[in-house]
């Protein structure tokens, strides 16, 4: 039925309107969001520092942000801060006793957990917002500087960072997909048009040969086929239910797949590395202390693009890959009871403790090629945007965040569409038999 699908259902399907104008207008309430200034900033300095360092850590940041960064807008810190700590959360809740019996416990717990999500949400951000007021006043990017401008940056950065949580919830409830994966999709897709725009204009000034512009965009577009071809892939593992008797009826036993992605963390790691080995750089490059002898190394041995970055970024890449699908994405344990539960075995492996092993087993190789998979697309363009002397940024983290969403939008419309069909078929049905009941009822007459 989903390759059945036309404008024709669309058109018919009236709540998937509402929804996807819904989606639209909150988008585009956090798009002006991005222009409104935080005040306190000196424009003029901070286009001046942004046009210097749009190809390094400025415009990896202005990317995640959709340009609110470059203009210090009240959405600078975008919605990164809550991100990081829905990631804690959800690592805290693996490991912590308290918080996994609070997951158990159905809506109220995931309630309290979202609750401590958003906590967490208020503290990185103050901390991250003071750090950023903090550095842009010793960089000299302000009008005037104390603790009046520290404190109204940290009051509108937070606020704003909120705002965007709340929109992000509000699409997620009343939108289509996830609302805070839509919001950094919007942010990145905002910004390539000008940095095309400025890749182009390298051409024809010469800076760039129309061979490199070709070969680029030949890459882009091969990454984003594998991106798609490996967020696809899936390893299935064979499931058998035996025979069941119910009453004085004996039903057959049946066979299923248990699907297993190649890359069940999703780009969860890609983010989650990606702040953390940037937080050093960020805070040097704003705050323009790069004379002290420990800020200058870091910034010379972990600047993006830099040798040592792209190993330790690799390193952290595989780390929250294997932890985060252990831990969270895929527990092996839970799996193994779940299909205890439902008297489904792997053939050839006992129920319980021995499928769980034969689970770890497999998912440990698959990740290997899940692993070098993430590490791959967020390193390739990173090497290749050094090599080629690319004036502006992109990165492998925002193409599988735009390919991620992408796919998981188009999901969240056809399962609308299917379920707008299947409403459809069902009110037939109804009608169907109504006529039918009263063709006999005028024949008994």
């Amino acid at each position: 039925m989903a390759a059945n699908m036309s404008w024709g259902a669309f058109g018919k399907a009236t709540e998937l309107r509402q929804r996807i104008f819904f989606t639209l207008g909150l988008l585009i309430v956090y798009r002006l969001g991005t222009f409104i200034p935080v005040p306190g900033i000196d424009g003029q300095a901070l286009r001046d520092f942004m046009e210097q360092a749009s190809a390094g850590i400025g415009g990896i940041l202005s990317m995640f942000t959709g340009g609110a960064l470059g203009r210090m807008g009240i959405f600078a810190l975008g919605i990164m801060p809550y991100i990081s700590a829905s990631i804690i959360v959800q690592l805290l809740t693996a490991m912590v006793p308290q918080l996994e019996s609070l997951k158990k416990e159905g809506e109220q717990g995931r309630k309290k957990i979202n609750q401590y999500t958003r906590y967490g949400t208020v503290l990185l951000a103050t901390f991250q917002a003071y750090g950023l007021a903090v550095s842009l006043e010793s960089g000299g990017l302000v009008t005037e500087g104390g603790w009046y401008f520290r404190a109204a940056t940290v009051v509108t950065l937070v606020g704003g960072t909120m705002f965007l949580m709340w929109l992000g919830e509000q699409i997620t409830a009343r939108g289509v997909g996830n609302g805070i994966s839509l919001i950094i999709f919007v942010g990145i897709i905002a910004e390539i048009p000008g940095a095309l725009a400025q890749f182009l204009s390298q051409g024809r000034s010469g800076a760039i040969s129309p061979a490199v512009i070709i070969g680029v965009i030949l890459v882009m577009i091969a990454l984003i086929a594998f991106v798609v071809f490996m967020e696809r892939a899936l390893r299935k593992i064979h499931i058998q239910y035996p025979r069941r008797q119910v009453g004085m009826k004996v039903y057959d036993g049946g066979a299923s797949h248990l699907p297993v992605k190649v890359n069940p963390a999703g780009v969860i790691p890609a983010i989650f590395a990606s702040s953390l080995l940037l937080m050093p750089t960020t805070i040097a490059t704003f705050s323009q202390s790069q004379s002290g002898p420990v800020m200058s190394t870091i910034l010379a041995y972990f600047g993006p693009g830099q040798p040592l970055y792209l190993l330790f970024f690799t390193a952290m890449i595989v780390f929250f890959t294997y932890f985060y699908t252990f831990n969270v994405a895929f527990k092996t344990d839970d799996v193994a009871d779940n299909l205890k539960n439902q008297n489904g075995f792997v053939p050839g492996i006992r129920p319980g403790k021995k499928t769980a092993e034969y689970l770890d087993y497999v998912v440990m190789r698959i990740l290997v090629l899940g692993s070098g998979y993430l590490a791959l697309v967020c390193l390739f363009p990173e090497i290749l945007r050094a090599q080629l002397s690319i004036p502006f940024y992109f990165g492998g983290t925002s193409v599988l965040i735009v390919v991620s969403v992408t796919m998981d939008t188009i999901n969240q419309v056809q399962s609308h569409l299917l379920a707008h069909q299947y409403e459809g078929l069902i009110e037939k049905s109804q009608l169907r038999g109504k006529r039918r009941g009263s063709k006999k009822g005028t024949a008994r007459r």
